[in-house]
């Protein structure tokens, strides 16, 4: 199974963008899809992840500002009123079964850094 991400790049503060994934390869069924983050120095945390009944979590400091969306076996985050903070590499996760029988495991896209500066 690989991950596919894209849409990272600079914006100024207050500005928007909306980062893509999609899944491709053995997939049965996908559990849940989601985006985490790693900025300089600190530790890998999750923005927001869809389950596969469409229920939806996000980080305390995300919320509000950030939309995680699925169709299939892709996965979108639309980022609004972005912050300094926001700064990070943003990764694409997916909880993938990739047949009847087999357990469902993690995959891990390739990140794609966001920069959010004036």
């Amino acid at each position: 199974v690989q991950l596919q991400a894209s849409g990272g790049g600079l914006v100024q503060p207050g500005g928007s963008l909306r980062l893509s994934c999609a899944a491709s390869g053995s997939i049965f069924s996908i559990n849940t899809m989601g985006w985490y983050r790693q900025a300089p120095g600190k530790q890998r945390e999750l923005v927001a992840i869809s389950t596969s009944g469409s229920n939806t979590n996000y980080a305390d400091s995300v919320k509000g500002r950030f939309t995680i969306s699925r169709d299939n076996a892709k996965v979108y985050l639309q980022m609004n009123s972005l912050k300094p903070e926001d700064t990070a590499i943003y990764f694409c996760n997916a909880n993938v079964r990739s047949g009847v029988g087999y357990l469902p495991r993690n995959y891990w896209g390739q990140g794609t850094l966001v920069t959010v500066s004036s």
